[in-house]
């Protein structure tokens, strides 16, 4: 049997636009992997649906997670450290760093969704990310952006 082991000082890192994205990796006979999200102040996700689903666990920070019913408006939870959010297959979602202090999270997902990070990825944070590469690695993964009505 293999053990694998990630410290501190390692892991793949990738800026997904402003959020630094760790990978920590995953359990042998399972798609399902482990990463570290960084969501600075400001930060966070459009409106969006995937079918696989996430696990958030906050370490550091306070987390905004939006759910979004049909018809109604979001239902709001506020994520401080300890709490883990569970969001299921095709659960319309977003999140946001809305206090004025870094987000540290634990994500458990499936490789599905590590993949798309791989693909969208850069070496550094961007200042101005790129809309085009990014939806079309949406597309490709089946990631679906909400439009919100007015």
């Amino acid at each position: 049997m293999k053990i694998d082991v990630t410290t501190p000082n390692d892991g793949q890192t990738l800026w997904v636009v402003a959020d630094r994205i760790r990978f920590l990796g995953g359990l042998a006979g399972s798609n399902l992997e482990l990463i570290e999200v960084e969501v600075p102040p400001g930060s966070g996700t459009p409106p969006h649906s995937h079918a696989s689903p996430e696990l958030f666990y906050v370490v550091d920070g306070e987390l905004t997670v939006r759910h979004f019913a049909a018809g109604g408006p979001p239902e709001v939870t506020i994520a401080g450290p300890g709490t883990s959010v569970c969001i299921g297959p095709r659960a319309p979602h977003n999140y946001s760093n809305d206090s004025g202090h870094p987000v540290r999270m634990l994500v458990l997902i499936e490789s599905s969704l590590v993949a798309f990070f791989r693909d969208i990825g850069t070496a550094e944070p961007r200042a101005q990310p790129d809309f085009a590469r990014i939806g079309a690695a949406m597309q490709h993964h089946g990631i679906e952006t909400l439009t919100m009505a007015a």
